[in-house]
């Protein structure tokens, strides 16, 4: 059984597992071992405590493995004036199991009751076909400039919310 929960700084931790385990399982089919590397050595609990105290929210499944608690994913949802940010990453071993969907979902009803009308990202190219099914539309090619200065292919995706209209 899976639960799908907000979650809090003590989950940092094994929320920094779960996105390693994503970059490593899924990025190499995508990117260069050195970009994957690059991506992963920028993943420390200490950046979703951080990013938690700047209010960015998220939400995480957690399911046993071996009778322990794993962290098998999260979505989130940085406010910025409407124009939101987002996020969702799933290990690879809960990959199409409808998680990363349940997980959007709910990030994606925090946006919406606070306000946003857009989301923006900026997707890994292995996340497109993912955020596609989520609605978005792809705006065009992106480079996201990572914390040791690599740059790594992205796709710019937007998505407008339910209940507010094109202007």
């Amino acid at each position: 059984m899976v639960e799908l929960r907000r979650a809090t700084p003590a989950d940092a931790p094994a929320m920094a597992t779960a996105h390693l385990d994503s970059i490593h399982s899924i990025g190499p089919a995508f990117y260069s071992a050195q970009l994957v590397d690059a991506w992963a050595a920028a993943v420390t609990p200490e950046m979703y405590v951080k990013a938690m105290a700047g209010g960015e929210v998220f939400f995480i499944a957690v399911a046993a493995s071996d009778g322990e608690p794993e962290v098998l994913g999260f979505a989130s949802h940085v406010p910025h004036g409407g124009n939101d940010g987002a996020s969702a990453y799933v290990r690879g071993s809960a990959t199409r199991r409808g998680i990363g969907s349940a997980l959007w979902r709910m990030a994606e009803a925090h946006a919406s009751a606070h306000g946003a009308t857009d989301i923006t990202i900026q997707a890994s190219l292995g996340a497109v076909p993912f955020y596609r099914a989520q609605g978005f539309d792809e705006i065009g090619p992106g480079e996201a400039v990572l914390q040791n200065g690599a740059v790594m292919p992205c796709v710019v995706m937007r998505k407008r919310l339910a209940g507010t209209s094109a202007e």
